[in-house]
């Protein structure tokens, strides 16, 4: 006799929880929870790390990765209405930069501004600027897409409206299209954000002073002064202090932008 949808439903979920409870018991019965004690809560390992990993490594990654992330939402931003500018070059020039940026990895950005322009142009950036001009490349050609999105997801009407009461096609878009767009792409900017953090880890690449120093490079330093992971365990939870919240405040904005949404549909019904 075949079984009801619903009790169908009630076996496959006690099969799940019987599966995640037997990897609980594997995990708890074949580690070797001394090694992971010293490996991963070395209390004299953690204490060393404080507090240069709160007032130099935390503080640089937020700093290199707000630099990145302003300078990217700019060019994104002149990106997104070059994408949607009548001008063929236009199109063409900001295509093939996005196209040319989402396809390489950000490490490879690293590396040629942190050798391959000082070899060939003389010019040498900070770690502060490079950091900020190579999160800003990388993190703008995602930021132009998703604001081009947003741009045209602002109900035509609205443009309409705007321009039946004189209104200029730039001041249209400025005062009109770019803040309704900004209100419906926030929750993907906020992701971005999160992915340029992680991405800022990569500036060790190009040799940091000790006062330069972002998370992962501490937690790398810390783990070869200490020999135990405890550096590394401390670097990942400094992340999550950054992440978490944003991926809150992401969920957040996503819900407010579809109550808004509902109530704009009923309001229209």
């Amino acid at each position: 006799m075949a079984m009801s949808r619903r009790k169908r439903a009630r076996v496959i979920r006690a099969v799940q929880y019987a599966v995640l409870a037997l990897a609980v018991v594997l995990i708890g019965v074949l580690a070797d929870w001394g090694t992971v004690k010293d490996a991963f809560f070395n209390v004299d390992a953690a204490s060393s790390q404080f507090p240069a990993i709160f007032t130099d490594a935390l503080v640089n990654t937020i700093v290199y990765t707000a630099l990145g992330f302003a300078l990217g939402l700019g060019i994104g931003m002149v990106l997104a209405l070059m994408k949607l500018s009548s001008v063929g070059p236009y199109r063409w020039i900001a295509t093939l930069y996005i196209e040319f940026f989402r396809g390489i990895p950000a490490l490879l950005v690293f590396i040629a501004l942190g050798y391959g322009v000082p070899l060939a142009f003389g010019i040498r950036f900070d770690i502060y600027s490079t950091a900020a001009i190579a999160l800003g490349l990388v993190g703008s050609a995602y930021i132009a897409e998703t604001l081009r999105a947003g741009i045209q997801a602002v109900p035509h009407g609205q443009v309409e409206a705007a321009r039946s009461l004189g209104m200029s096609q730039a001041r249209t878009t400025v005062t009109v299209v770019i803040p309704q767009a900004f209100r419906i792409i926030l929750p993907p900017l906020t992701n971005e954000l999160i992915l340029l953090t992680k991405d800022s880890s990569l500036i060790y690449l190009l040799g940091l002073a000790r006062d330069e120093y972002e998370l992962a490079k501490f937690g790398r330093e810390g783990l070869n002064a200490t020999g135990s992971l405890t550096p590394i365990l401390l670097a990942g939870l400094c992340y999550l202090i950054i992440t978490v919240p944003l991926g809150y405040l992401s969920r957040y904005l996503e819900r407010r932008s579809g109550r808004k949404e509902e109530q704009g549909l009923k309001v229209t019904a």
